[in-house]
């Protein structure tokens, strides 16, 4: 990672750091000193003891919460109060940017950010924390991040995010789902997550909660806030259930053991065959699981009780308390059915332990079903664009020929078991013609639509390190891109899931 630029940094305390081996993080206690260049000005969960010049020293705090408290500074800095003024335990929104220009930020769009802070009050009913800080960079040089901690939060996203505000829905979701953290994850945390200090290994086992249920509500609060709206949280719940519907990974590895990812591999990364390998599922794959439960107590409960309760009884207890609560699976199991009495164990259980069909059914129950457009939604034409920093944008034909390409003709997530798959090409291989034509992304969708009769196979010129090929790949359903679709005669769920408080 790139955490350091000319106009910012991000200091990660634990990437400077010896200590004294022995002693709980939280019994060791530091006072820590940071130097920043004039002008600068920094952000952070610690709490400011004395400032002088460049010299700032932050009031003593435990090991534990100083490698909790990262650092984000800059030469292009601002802050924005997201609580009334007389909050005792206010939520500050910090912002530092490659150059002052991408400071400039609508009131409307505060103010989304600001009904986040209350949607959260509202669901939770609580706040585990002293004071709360979002630590927010706009850059393109600076690597992005999106990482949890109790009292901040770190987060990168690209320069335009205010800027673009129309074209970045995808990002807005990132401040939602880090703000749950400090109730899902640093608060309420898993027992085997939970280390007296860094030389500790963590065990992951219940990260399908920790990160699951985490990006559950990270998109319902962003939909209740504002930050998107019902419309747009619906067609990204609908590439969701598509990247899951196709996950032919299921057939061999159950959602349980992709919890073992971060343990085997110590970061997330692409793989060349993620559809088939199988990765970071206990985000996505879990929500969608914890949809279904939300819907189905919604159901049986005829509107009387949800997955709300849950979360205000689990993360909300004992308002007030940082220090971490820990829980195991059979607590899940018992809070849930207080909420709403079913056999929340065999529930879990098989939708985590087994390798049937994608938990699609809280979409089903919430009224809508999984169908196909032949033209992208505004939400998915966004995300196209939208790609990680340091990569070319792409275009998507994932759930027709079954790949991305990107504007350089790159092939990117050949999906396993699908037509370009089947036809013999990977992710290694360049894209150079379409039926004798230079390669354009328009020229592709064109060939790709008019083989619906049969009568106009692809022809694809490719690239393969030093090799040149043509694959005919004999594909002809069209066209095809992700919807969800009302199913009359079936109550709307999804949309009072997504409604504000």
């Amino acid at each position: 990672r790139v955490v350091m630029t000319r106009e910012m940094l991000n200091l990660q305390w634990e990437q400077v750091l010896l200590y004294p081996a022995g002693y709980y993080a939280s019994r060791i206690q530091v006072q820590a000193n940071l130097q920043l260049p004039k002008g600068w000005q920094q952000a952070s969960a610690l709490r400011v003891e004395k400032a002088q010049s460049a010299s700032t020293t932050f009031k003593p705090v435990s090991l534990e919460t100083l490698v909790d408290s990262p650092i984000f500074a800059g030469a292009h800095f601002k802050r924005f109060e997201l609580d009334g003024p007389n909050s005792k335990r206010p939520v500050t929104l910090n912002l530092v940017a490659d150059s002052a220009k991408l400071l400039e930020v609508g009131d409307d769009q505060i103010s989304a950010h600001r009904k986040l802070v209350e949607q959260a009050d509202k669901l939770y009913g609580s706040r585990h924390f002293e004071h709360y800080d979002f630590l927010l960079s706009l850059t393109e040089h600076m690597s992005g991040i999106g990482l949890e901690h109790h009292q901040s939060s770190e987060n990168g996203v690209r320069p335009n995010y205010f800027k673009d505000w129309s074209k970045q829905i995808g990002a807005r979701g990132l401040l939602p789902h880090e703000y749950t953290h400090s109730w899902n994850g640093k608060f309420r945390r898993p027992a085997d997550l939970w280390t007296a200090n860094y030389n500790e290994p963590m065990q992951n086992s219940l990260l399908w909660l920790y990160e699951g249920q985490t990006q559950y509500w990270g998109r319902v609060l962003t939909a209740r806030s504002g930050l998107a709206t019902t419309e747009q949280s619906i067609d990204q719940l609908a590439q969701v259930a598509a990247t899951y519907a196709h996950r032919s990974g299921r057939l061999w590895r159950n959602l349980q053991d992709t919890t073992n990812e971060m343990t085997m591999s110590g970061r997330r990364q692409e793989k060349d065959w993620g559809g088939w390998q199988r990765g970071a599922d206990y985000y996505d794959e879990a929500a969608l699981m914890w949809l279904d439960a939300d819907t189905l107590i919604r159901k049986e409960s005829k509107g009387k009780r949800s997955l709300d309760h849950f979360a205000h009884a689990f993360f909300g207890v004992n308002d007030g308390q940082v220090a971490p609560r820990t829980y195991t699976f059979d607590e899940v199991i018992t809070e849930l059915n207080k909420v709403w009495p079913y056999d929340w164990r065999a529930f879990l259980r098989s939708r985590l332990d087994g390798h049937a069909k994608a938990p699609l059914d809280g979409i089903k129950r919430g009224g809508y079903e999984l169908t196909w457009a032949d033209k992208p939604s505004e939400f998915d034409r966004n995300a196209q664009q939208d790609n990680p920093r340091g990569s070319e944008s792409s275009t998507d034909f994932s759930y027709s020929l079954g790949l991305s390409v990107t504007k350089g003709g790159k092939l990117q997530q050949v999906m396993w078991g699908g037509p370009a798959f089947n036809a013999g090409l990977s992710g290694s291989m360049h894209l150079i013609a379409v039926n004798q034509r230079a390669y354009k992304p328009e020229l592709l969708s064109e060939a790709i639509a008019g083989n619906k009769d049969g009568k106009a196979p692809l022809e694809l010129l490719v690239k393969d390190e030093d090799h040149y090929r043509t694959v005919v790949v004999d594909y002809r359903e069209g066209l095809r891109y992700p919807r969800l679709t009302r199913v009359q005669g079936q109550d709307d769920l999804l949309s009072e899931v997504f409604k504000a408080r």
